[in-house]
């Protein structure tokens, strides 16, 4: 998700290059960032230098390693910071920066990879108006942003965070359904992904309510209603309402 930034920001989001610094610790993936985007600063560790009074750092690490890293950055002088680590509450981070210190917290999603994310921010007790715009500008460069309380960010992983997961088990059911039914693969999987995109696409464009399209495109007794009707017998609602409950349950543990 990290490398997703730094390209998303170089790219869609107008950042120069001289703007942006990168602390990785593993070598390989030090020369493949520099391979990747000629001129950027890429080094092994936080330094003074790399503190700025008006930006700040993004925490994009293993939740295991999210606190001592934090600890490097304070270290360093940077007092703000924006973490996409999961399930790590802002409270846990600021005790380990300098007094005063801010902590945005974020949950992006896979679609950023491809400049289609959706992501959640929610700032710690020290960040203000100017810490949310900030965050917001940095994760606009991968898709959309909203802003939330963090007792609802469990919420927002289980949903958004992980939603990305279910319609990929949907689109693989789909595909596999069509093969069923006679199709090539290829064709199936084509068909698939073309109707995944445009139905999304329907949604976003029109601003129809789903129950209203779902109405739509169902023909009483006709091809979609008996679809429907199988789905529905076999709890397939029920069973992403679940899905998601779980999800959220999950990302509180985790928390804690």
């Amino acid at each position: 998700m990290g490398g997703a930034l730094v390209a998303g920001l170089l790219g869609r989001g107008g950042w120069a290059v001289a703007q942006l610094a990168v602390v990785e610790p593993d070598p390989g993936r030090r020369a493949e960032l520099v391979a990747s985007h000629p001129g950027l600063f890429v080094v092994d560790a936080p330094a003074p230098e790399l503190a700025d009074a008006g930006g700040g750092a993004v925490l994009a690490v293993k939740p295991e390693v999210a606190e001592p890293a934090c600890r490097a950055l304070g270290a360093a002088g940077i007092t703000r910071v924006l973490s996409i680590v999961a399930g790590m509450p802002t409270a846990r981070l600021e005790g380990v920066l300098p007094g005063g210190a801010v902590v945005v917290r974020a949950m992006p999603n896979m679609p950023a990879l491809v400049g289609a994310g959706m992501s959640a921010i929610s700032g710690g007790s020290n960040a203000g108006a100017v810490d949310l715009d900030w965050a917001e500008r940095v994760l606009g460069a991968v898709g959309a942003v909203v802003r939330v309380p963090e007792r609802q960010l469990d919420a927002v992983t289980a949903l958004s965070g992980s939603g990305p997961a279910y319609v990929f088990l949907v689109v693989e059911a789909l595909v596999e359904a069509g093969v069923l039914a006679g199709l090539p693969r290829e064709l199936s999987a084509t068909l698939t992904l073309e109707t995944v995109r445009g139905a999304a696409a329907l949604l976003a464009e029109t601003g129809e309510p789903p129950e209203s399209l779902r109405a739509d495109v169902t023909s009483p007794g006709g091809t979609t209603a008996a679809g429907l009707r199988a789905l529905e017998a076999r709890g397939v609602r029920s069973a992403f309402l679940e899905a998601v409950l779980a999800a959220a349950e999950r990302a509180r543990a985790l928390a804690r």
